[in-house]
């Protein structure tokens, strides 16, 4: 069969797409647990077909139409010759190392690249000294795969392209139009109205299975292309009218007396419970801190300190984050947002200014307002959205003198709490109250910490748990320090976790990564074991409330300093596109696709079990998981009218 100037991408596609089958298979292999019945093998690699075609059909489409009709040994064919190489060979390098990156990435977050792969790439000096400390193998293995892909790749290409035949020119416009047709044709993969997306191809309840069908091109590539246009969660889930959305999310608010008419849809008004002197405020947010690390939550045996500060405070033992990256906790504990599909308001365009946080809310009740950090406060975005929102004062990375210990996230714990003790003790000689969010990095991936401080808990030196009983001692120093000072008494601090340290499992919304310890602490802060279902954007209304600061805001999260009915019990979990509405009575998940999910679910053992749920309580969750793109694109969440 004469295939002409065609051969050489039909030749590089029959590669790469072989390429990307044993991929596939290798990663189900590795997750065979996961992918645990014959119809999913079946559908594992089928559908998996299906996106690799789709991939190389957009690859090569562009390079096929043009070989098509283009001039075979002049001057522009020439050039036509090796522009043709250096596209298959870029194009088969970006598919090689994109599957090169995917086995660390599933270890670290339990699906395939995506937009996190994209947003860490913002920050090449954080995450290239985070890849040099921890990951030396995987780049060992992504540079020696990438130079071999280029040297043979190039090689091979130019045996293949040295004896291309043009078609006759009376053929030429026959072909093309042939292979644009059959080309759009794969790349769509359907006849239906719209081209194939992940939904179409997914067929498992487990987040990571489905990722599998896919490659990690098309993964990523559809992560950016959703990324330009910030989907709303009705893209997801499908439609509502606006009204029912608001008011089934005033319902389900437990506080449907406090909203003001004639306002913004969800402003509310909070009286605070505690009514004296107004306090200080002080949010310790402590980086990848799943329940499952904490000795006093049932976890590994790894926070004294943390463990012996939740029997002196108001701890809250089913609180459950809202999300998996910190980015998603600081949108939680600093602005009462709720969570969406899309990347949270910290880094989207329209909430850089005049959105609602309780650093606003303080700042205009006159109090300092500050965020203290280890690292650049750059970092996923979190510099522009806090000064553009009421943080007064940032301290970072470059404000501190000659810390004990530097890493590739910023300086240790004990540099960050030291700094932070530092700044409480100034800021109560003056006559402002103040805020202070704090939030640490040493519990993180390549996991660095100063020698001598803990006896390791893993006999290998960079380990999350190792760094998780660092982090807790330098915790413990802190507050050895805080109830000797002068800021004291007059305080009110929470610890609270961003997120678990990686969510996975085969679950729709692994429940039981989502939970987090947190627990409220002061000297007029009694000692109290809360079994109440707690979401951590139900923190910055039960804070403002302990400070003595009344309040007027877009949050509808919960006061907890009052009566809650078990049946108003509630909390949100954004796991990647997938959104679950836990109560104590079911969980309901929404997932792309318009796909819905009903399960009641065990505190317990965390197991789920799925069942059948009234209508009325799957509108409750789909307002609540439509009510946070809504009100974004709506600029709703705003202080006032």
């Amino acid at each position: 069969m004469n295939l002409g100037p065609l051969r050489p991408i039909l030749v590089f596609a029959l590669v790469a797409f072989g390429l990307l089958t044993t991929s596939r298979i290798l990663l189900a292999v590795w997750m065979a647990d996961r992918v645990s019945f014959a119809e999913g093998w079946v559908l594992l690699i089928l559908q998996g077909a299906r996106i690799d075609i789709v991939t190389l059909c957009w690859l090569f489409i562009l390079p096929s139409l043009f070989a098509s009709f283009l001039p075979e040994n002049d001057v522009i064919g020439k050039i036509w010759r090796l522009t043709l190489r250096i596209w298959l060979v870029i194009g088969l390098w970006f598919l090689v190392c994109m599957e090169l990156a995917t086995p660390p990435f599933i270890m670290e977050y339990d699906l395939r690249p995506n937009r996190l792969f994209v947003e860490y790439l913002i920050y090449p000096k954080e995450v290239f000294s985070m890849l040099w400390t921890g990951y030396k193998l995987e780049l060992f293995i992504g540079f020696f795969g990438s130079t071999i892909t280029l040297v043979f790749g190039w090689l091979w290409s130019g045996k293949v392209t040295n004896t291309i035949k043009q078609f006759k020119w009376y053929w030429r416009p026959v072909i093309a139009i042939s292979v644009v047709l059959l080309g759009v044709l794969g790349a769509r993969s359907t006849l239906g109205h719209r081209p194939i997306n992940p939904a179409m191809v997914a067929f498992s309840n487990d987040p990571l299975v489905n990722d599998l069908v896919l490659n990690s091109s098309y993964s990523l590539l559809f992560a950016v292309n959703n990324m330009k246009s910030e989907r709303s969660a009705e893209k997801f889930y499908g439609e509502m009218a606006q009204d029912k959305v608001i008011e089934l999310v005033k319902q389900s608010s437990a506080k449907s007396t406090s909203f003001i008419p004639n306002s913004l849809p969800t402003l509310n008004q909070n009286i605070a419970s505690f009514q004296g002197k107004r306090k200080n405020l002080v949010i310790l947010l402590q980086e990848s801190l799943g329940a499952r690390f904490v000795g006093g939550m049932g976890g590994l045996a790894l926070t004294p300190n943390l463990d012996k500060l939740l029997k002196e405070g108001w701890a809250f033992n089913q609180m459950y984050a809202t999300g998996t990256r910190s980015v998603r906790g600081i949108e939680a504990i600093t602005t009462g947002f709720p969570p969406t599909p899309s990347r949270a308001v910290v880094k989207l365009s329209k909430s850089q200014t005049d959105f609602f946080t309780i650093a606003d809310l303080l700042k205009n009740e006159g109090y300092h307002t500050q965020f203290i950090y280890g690292g650049e406060a750059h970092f996923d975005n979190m510099k522009s959205f806090f000064l553009g929102n009421g943080f007064e004062d940032i301290v970072e990375e470059k404000d501190y003198q000659n810390p004990t210990f530097k890493g590739s996230w910023g300086v240790s714990d004990e540099d960050l709490y030291t700094k932070a003790h530092q700044e409480f003790t100034q800021l109560t000689k003056k006559s402002r109250p103040f805020f202070s969010l704090v939030f640490t990095s040493s519990n993180h991936s390549p996991f660095e910490y100063p020698e001598g401080k803990i006896k390791a808990y893993d006999s290998e030196y960079n380990t999350r748990n190792n760094t998780v009983r660092y982090s807790d001692y330098a915790l413990g120093r802190f507050f050895d320090k805080a109830k000797q000072s002068k800021y004291w008494s007059d305080t009110v601090f929470i610890i609270i976790a961003d997120h678990d340290a990686r969510a996975y499992g085969s679950q729709l919304v692994p429940v039981n990564h989502f939970h987090i310890p947190a627990v409220i602490l002061g000297s007029d802060i009694a000692p109290r074991s809360d079994e109440r279902l707690v979401s951590n954007l139900d923190m910055p209304l039960t804070l403002l409330s302990l400070i003595g600061v009344d309040s007027i805001s877009p949050m509808i999260g919960r006061d907890m300093t009052q009566p809650l009915a078990k049946e108003d019990e509630r909390v949100m979990m954004q796991f990647d596109k997938n959104y679950g509405y836990l109560t104590r009575e079911n969980l309901v998940v929404f997932s792309p696709g318009e796909k819905v999910s009903s399960y009641t679910y065990n505190f317990d053992s965390n197991e789920l079990t799925p069942a059948q749920v009234e209508q009325s309580v799957i509108d409750r969750a789909k307002a609540n998981a439509l009510f946070g793109s809504m009100a974004y694109k709506n600029n709703w969440y705003k202080s006032d009218n």
